[in-house]
Formats: structure tokens, sequence, C-alpha cells
């Protein structure tokens, strides 16, 4: 075994032993439960646009998409547009002619402004419209006019039936060995105190979803060694992979 071979062997080793240790499982969920109270994931962005994520899923972000190099990504919810412009700069070092399709119900004008005036944007297509109405499906179909790898993350609305929805209508994109990433399932977890004047919470949450569509996908599994390293996730089991 060469020293590239044991050093993996040794993340290895390293995310096994963070899944077994309870105590510090407990621990990092008290932690998002607090940091959540002050709205931690506004405060960081990419290349100058807010990404509104844990920094912790943005580099596990990165390092699917530059493992898989999707010829495709296909994101339902564009807010600020910092995650396109963090998927479509990696895809810029990759330098294999991917794209970011963004799809959203409402792109708001100061928004759209700033993306298409980033320097990534010449990556990215935008999409206005319901991420699960038939005629955008269709657009995003329509504007992946070459054969490719394609990843999926889902960031929109999400209450059950949406996301629900959303697994059902983009997962027969999603190609083997690549993910399907359920963004803020970690809503499921969070107190109810902390959901407030929202559609969504505990009971109706995208983990909820993807605890519905599991029960009858045979295509993708729960990667629980992706949240088990991060410790620190927005997306407790929504990391799914493609595995046919």
């Amino acid at each position: 075994m060469n020293e590239i071979d044991l050093f993996r062997e040794e993340v290895a080793r390293n995310v096994r032993g963070l899944r077994a240790d309870m105590d510090l499982q407990a621990m990092s969920r008290i932690w998002i439960r607090e940091i959540v109270r002050h709205k931690y994931s506004y405060n960081f962005s990419w290349l100058g646009r807010p990404i509104i994520q844990f920094p912790q899923d943005v580099l596990v972000l990165q390092e699917l998409i530059w493992k898989i190099r999707p010829r495709w990504i296909i994101e339902t919810g564009i807010a600020h547009g910092g995650s396109l412009i963090m998927s479509a700069s990696i895809l810029e070092l990759i330098g294999d002619g991917g794209r970011v399709i963004g799809v959203d119900i409402d792109i708001r004008e100061h928004n759209r402004r700033e993306i298409e005036g980033h320097p990534m944007f010449r990556r990215i297509d935008l999409i206005e419209g319901s991420s699960i109405d038939e005629a955008t499906v269709r657009l995003v179909q329509n504007r992946m006019n070459e054969v490719g790898p394609v990843l999926v993350i889902l960031d929109s609305n999400h209450t059950h039936d949406h996301v629900l929805h959303e697994l059902e209508l983009y997962s027969p994109m999603v190609t083997a060995g690549s993910y399907m990433v359920v963004l803020d399932t970690i809503i499921e977890d969070m107190p109810l105190d902390m959901i407030i004047d929202r559609p969504w919470g505990p009971g109706n949450s995208p983990k909820t979803a993807v605890h519905e569509f599991m029960r009858q996908a045979d295509r993708f599994e729960i990667d629980k060694d992706i949240e088990s390293k991060l410790l620190i996730t927005s997306a407790p089991d929504g990391f799914l992979k493609c595995i046919k």
C-alpha cells in the first residue's frame, strides 16, 4: 500500500471513529441547535456572494463536485446565488465544460443582477419557476443537451410534500456514482420554537421526505459517512448516493 492509500485508510478510520462516538454526535447536535438561533449560516459568502450554508457542507459539496466532475449540476433554490457561484467555480477549475442550472420560483431582481454580473455566470443557467412544475422540469431537461454525470442539490421549499415531489422528479436525472443532496434536513431535529412563520417543521420537513422516498427508491442509499465526518451539517440523512 502506497503513502496515498495509507492516508486514505487513516481518514476512513477517523470517520468510523467519529461515527461511533455517540457523545460527540450528541454534542454536535446541541452545537447546531444553538448556532442556528444566531443565523450562523447567513454569515458566509463564496467569491463575494452570500452562500447561506454551513461551511462544512460547502467543503463537502466541493469534494463531491471535484470527485464526480459532473457535466450538469442542478440546484433548486437560488437565494443570493452563492451556492451557484461555488458550484460554477469548481467546474471552472475542472475545466471540462460543466454547467450549473439554478431553479427558483422567484429570482429577485437584485440577486439576478449580481449573479449575472459575476465572472462565474458564464457557467450558469437560471430558470425562474417552481421546481416541481412540469414546465420547469422540461426546461431543465432541455438545457441538459449533452450527456455526462449529473449532480442534484435540493434547497428550495422545505415542506415534506414539495421535497418529496422534487426527489421523485429529479432523481431519474442523477447518474450512477453521483449524488442527490437534500439540504436542511436538520429542520426535523430542531425545537419547535425555532421554526417561526414557516410552513415546514418537525414532522413536515426535508428529512421526512427523504425517509419516505428511500422506502421505495432502489437507486439510492444514504451516505452516512459524509455526515459522520462533518459532524456539523444541515443535511443529516441528506447525502443520497446513486448506486445504479
